[in-house]
């Protein structure tokens, strides 16, 4: 499989060098195309930084990151910025700014905001939206831009059970099909990471410590031998 991402030794430092907080610790891994990778571990882990680093929205301290040339890639927050305008010209300004015609952006948000079942809802102003309709919204801005890699930051973590299976079954069809999306997100609901991910990397203050298949991160034996700091995190006990 050919690799979207490649991390060599990379970290991240926060703050002056003599208080700095490390939120990296010399990651090196691999994500290939069509991959399924979800990112776990608690609160402060280190998991929304490995985003953001293959984002290109922070830069490593050290150590590389390499991504494919002209790489389409999109990313979603847990809580998605959206500004005060309908929900329509929400969409189309990312086709805007990419170099599409006014026009015919319009005519493609109305196409993705379809996609998501959100095609009544166009001229209504984005932030009037329930959190579920904008976390929608959030993704059809994302599909429309036709992304090889779609990273998702706890895409779910503040929504009600109804819209979390909404957004989650979204996830599941871009992630499916012959123009699949390579998918790499972080959460905390371990249901959802069986449901999703192909791959399951578990991190600790900024290490990597376990990177497995999912069926052997909750398969037990392999897990509770090999990473056990990781084995007591799928099963609640690790504080």
């Amino acid at each position: 499989m050919s690799a979207v991402f490649a991390l060599n030794s990379a970290s991240v430092h926060f703050g002056l060098p003599a208080r700095a907080v490390r939120a990296l610790s010399d990651v090196s891994l691999q994500i290939h195309l069509g991959e399924r990778v979800a990112l776990v571990g608690a609160n402060g882990c280190g998991k929304s930084t490995l985003l953001r680093v293959l984002h290109g929205l922070i830069a490593p301290t050290s150590g590389q990151v390499q991504s494919q040339a002209d790489l389409r890639q999109a990313m979603l927050f847990q809580k998605p910025h959206l500004m005060r305008l309908s929900v329509q010209a929400n969409i189309a300004l990312g086709l805007w700014l990419r170099g599409t015609p006014w026009k015919q952006a319009k005519e493609q948000a109305l196409t993705a905001l379809a996609r998501v079942g959100l095609r009544a809802l166009a001229a209504r102003n984005a932030r009037q939206l329930s959190g579920g309709q904008q976390q929608r919204v959030a993704m059809a801005r994302a599909w429309a831009l036709q992304p090889k890699v779609l990273l998702l930051d706890e895409p779910t973590a503040s929504l009600d059970p109804h819209a979390k299976r909404e957004v989650e079954a979204l996830i599941e069809e871009f992630a499916s099909g012959a123009e699949a999306m390579t998918l790499v997100f972080a959460s905390h609901n371990l249901g959802q990471v069986k449901r999703l991910a192909s791959r399951v990397i578990y991190l600790e203050q900024g290490h990597v410590l376990a990177d497995l298949p999912v069926h052997d991160f909750f398969g037990g034996s392999l897990l509770q031998m090999q990473y056990p700091a990781a084995h007591l995190f799928v099963k609640g006990e690790l504080v």
